[in-house]
């Protein structure tokens, strides 16, 4: 592949994109490292999430393999190729804020790592008393967070290489949040609906202390990094797909809203990810969050959301993963097309994608059909 012409066109589509002028509808892949990790094609060393997570070493070698297979095998409009330096990110997956808050971690066969529930009715009262860890030092995992940050620096000041080229951009994990349900549903489980609904006030008194806590990391984390403290926020809360709209409004928004009036520059359109069926959401999240740029899973409603949510929001959603990992090839192009030819995409703020992270072991072919089928049929 000519990668050269392609990054060329990639900058002519963005730039046309950003500019409200674009010629075709851009295509992204969300990839982590489980498109390749749990890959036994691509992790031929059958190096597995335990191994990855708990040592840094590890993490920074399996990390950048994962990058120089995206950018040589993962057809999108993003750069590929070498880059001229590579990204390193801290990689705990999703598990992160519970278990900086105790949650036991699991390392299962053929999966990502995950944080067990661990408030019971027994002790969910006493951890309200608990004083949230500190969010540097609290002997756990951000301790360990910061420590592979410092490694990876170390590793960059040594002049290390990889394939030829230096390490760029470092960034540690927890600068952002999952959001406060998403965690309040990781720490009890699907008790944590119960709660909401039989024991208001506990459900609320648990929403605000890990709200709280949520904020005084980040606040803390983009201190250090001297990050501005407010400026176009996002975040994601994908268990309020359990929801009603009405439940959201009561137990959930309240929280949502301290961390945009914390964060949130009001001047600036803010962006929010949330998987599953939540489009019913996106209107009033748009009203009272200010956000503009939904990232969408699936079941996504492609000829009603463009009317929900205006002509100024930014959509990105396309064919669900299952339907790009299974095919066949036919559907891929007929779904493809017919979201691309939906009122959704038609307006110019849409970005094609995957709905939503890609599944290990999607054949590249599939990919590339994806990829072929926008550049044919996503021009506007």
């Amino acid at each position: 592949m000519d990668f050269e012409s392609h990054n060329q066109e990639v900058k002519r589509v963005w730039d046309a994109f950003h500019k409200r002028e674009p010629h075709r509808i851009p295509v992204i892949i969300g990839a982590s490292t489980r498109a390749s990790l749990l890959n036994p094609a691509v992790n031929t060393e059958r190096i597995c999430f335990r191994e990855y997570t708990l040592d840094p070493e590890i993490m920074l070698r399996k990390q950048l393999e994962h990058h120089y297979w995206v950018r040589h095998n993962i057809m999108q409009d993003a750069e590929m190729g070498l880059p001229a330096a590579w990204s390193l990110h801290v990689d705990f997956q999703n598990m992160y804020e519970a278990a900086w808050l105790g949650a036991p971690i699991r390392f299962e066969d053929g999966n990502c790592p995950y944080a067990a529930p661990m408030l019971t009715d027994e002790n969910k009262e006493s951890f309200l008393d608990e004083p949230i860890p500190d969010p540097f030092d609290d002997g756990g995992w951000m301790s360990r967070n910061w420590e592979y940050y410092d490694f990876f620096q170390q590793k960059r000041v040594e002049g290390f290489e990889f394939m030829g080229r230096p390490i760029g951009s470092i960034s540690p994990c927890a600068v952002g949040t999952d959001g406060p349900f998403t965690l309040a549903a990781a720490l009890r489980g699907t008790s944590i609906l119960a709660d909401m609904l039989l024991e208001p006030d506990f459900f609320s008194r648990l929403m605000d202390k890990l709200t709280s806590a949520i904020i005084m990391r980040m606040i803390a984390y983009r201190q250090r990094l001297n990050m501005p403290e407010k400026g176009a926020f996002g975040f994601a809360d994908d268990s309020v797909a359990m929801l009603s709209l009405t439940q959201y409004i009561e137990h959930v928004l309240p929280s949502h809203k301290r961390l945009v009036d914390t964060f949130a520059d009001p001047n600036q359109p803010n962006s929010i990810h949330l998987c599953g069926d939540a489009q019913r959401f996106f209107p009033l999240l748009r009203d009272r969050l200010n956000i503009y740029s939904f990232d969408t899973g699936y079941p996504i409603n492609w000829n009603t959301i463009r009317a929900e949510v205006g002509p100024e929001a930014v959509i990105n959603g396309g064919p669900a993963v299952i339907l790009l990992l299974k095919g066949p090839v036919p559907e891929i192009v007929r779904e493809t097309k017919r979201i691309l030819d939906s009122p959704a995409a038609r307006g110019g703020r849409f970005i094609l994608r995957e709905a939503n992270n890609l599944a290990p072991c999607t054949p590249l072919e599939n990919i590339s059909v994806f990829y072929k089928t926008a550049l044919e049929h996503g021009k506007l």
